[in-house]
């Protein structure tokens, strides 16, 4: 059966400031390596809801407040439709920026409360100058549910961290992961992100799955499953430059 997977990428041209684009070329190659074809649809304030809802699997990036202000304006006017797909069980993946949309508002660094979209419980604010920015490489552990068979480091996560804002989960809010080393959502429950259904949201800057294939593979399965509804094995790849990259944040840590 050949499968085939279209992955939405929202507001490319807004919010795609820190080499974000990275995690949509590892999930276009890690598909391609295995000959599942993909297709880019790219979400920008005139692409139709009906374009958005063909998407299998949808990515997120980061920006600058006046450029989430920009998106989150239009992603209102599409809340009931994410809001339907995640329900579904499509999944996603929002780093750096993206989402502090996706609760129920962010206060910017200059007092500016813009609206969320309210699909996660939990709130961000920025402080300004009250309190320091949350920079550097981060540690998390994460759920069981992540793992992907055979993977060395199949618990942790690693990347790089860069905000002001910080993130306060509501009680049912489920964390993405434990922060192990690092700031997290606010540098004091040691919670990282956080998961509503299949969707993943955390302050992972970047090309964020470049150094964790594990879970870029949970997300490309995830999105297999649910669109050709049969559990799927996805086809082994090696991985060893991508563990080496994942082990090397681990030692600059201290974790080895």
């Amino acid at each position: 059966m050949n499968f085939k997977l279209t992955i939405g990428w929202l507001y490319p041209s807004l919010m795609s400031t820190y080499g974000d684009r990275g995690n949509v070329i590892v999930i276009e190659k890690r598909c391609q390596w295995r000959e599942i074809e993909t297709h880019l649809t790219r979400i920008e304030i005139d692409t139709t809801n009906r374009e958005l809802e063909s998407c299998d699997l949808i990515l997120g990036g980061g920006a600058q407040d006046r450029q989430q202000e920009m998106a989150v304006s239009d992603l209102l006017k599409r809340k009931n439709v994410l809001k339907e797909m995640f329900d579904r069980g499509i999944p996603g993946l929002f780093v750096c920026g993206s989402p502090q949309l996706l609760g129920h508002y962010y206060v910017t660094g200059e007092g500016k409360k813009l609206p969320g979209l309210g699909i996660f419980d939990y709130v961000t604010q920025h402080f300004g100058n009250d309190k320091p920015r949350c920079i550097g490489n981060t540690i998390g552990k994460i759920d069981s549910k992540f793992e992907i068979r055979n993977s060395k480091f199949k618990n942790t996560i690693v990347g790089f961290e860069n905000h002001g804002g910080r993130t306060y989960l509501g009680k049912d809010c489920v964390p993405f992961a434990q922060v192990i080393k690092g700031y997290g959502n606010n540098g004091e429950d040691k919670t990282e992100g956080a998961v509503y259904k299949n969707v993943i949201a955390c302050y992972y800057h970047g090309p964020f799955l470049s150094k964790n294939p594990h879970v870029a593979d949970w997300l490309i399965k995830t999105a297999l499953e649910l669109k050709y509804k049969k559990e799927i094995e996805l086809d082994p790849l090696d991985d060893e430059l991508e563990w080496k990259a994942h082990e090397e944040i681990l030692n600059r840590m201290n974790m080895k």
